[in-house]
């Protein structure tokens, strides 16, 4: 059986290395236009990633390469169209692509593990990059004033110990 894996494994990596280096000789002879197709190299790769996971879901690490490649070889085909003065306001997808790995990695991993935490600090900081390219948002801050009103209401609140409904026990029992 073990042998039998082996094969499997050793015809998949042979396929897939024929397939590369027919792509590359194919680019080199001008078959194919390598300045327009090189991006969907990074999301093939992100979507072998994907699919290792898929194929075996104890392999929840293959999530973040596989999300990462994705992400970023979308962006670049975006970019690479002619678009590449959009990275002014796009870069900040290289700090959100890792950061939805997490997420990912957070939703297939075993419970109780900490992923969340890079996960929203990677989605916020990328967020907040993001928001400061749109003009409506110039006042975001106002946000975090509010939250932190809330969060010190919240902990005046929490030391006030409410008063018993109980009548008081004079007994001394």
């Amino acid at each position: 059986m073990v042998a039998q894996q082996g094969n499997k494994s050793n015809l998949v990596w042979g396929v897939l290395l024929i397939l590369i280096g027919i792509f590359l000789l194919a680019a080199q002879f001008g078959y194919i236009c390598w300045d327009n197709l090189w991006p969907f190299i990074l999301i093939i790769g992100g979507g072998l990633f994907l699919f290792g996971f898929l194929a075996n879901r104890n392999n929840y690490g293959l999530l973040m390469p596989g999300t990462i490649l994705t992400i970023v070889g979308l962006l670049f085909l975006y970019t690479n169209a002619g678009r590449w003065d959009a990275l002014e306001y796009l870069w900040p997808t290289f700090i959100l692509a890792p950061g939805v790995g997490f997420i990912l990695m957070y939703l297939f991993a075993p419970k109780g593990n900490g992923l969340w935490i890079p996960a929203v600090i990677l989605v916020f900081i990328a967020l907040i990059f993001y928001v400061q390219f749109w003009d409506i948002f110039r006042f975001w801050p106002v946000i975090l004033i509010v939250i932190g009103l809330y969060i010190l209401i919240s902990a005046g609140r929490n030391n006030q110990k409410p008063e018993s409904k109980e009548p008081p026990d004079i007994t001394g029992a």
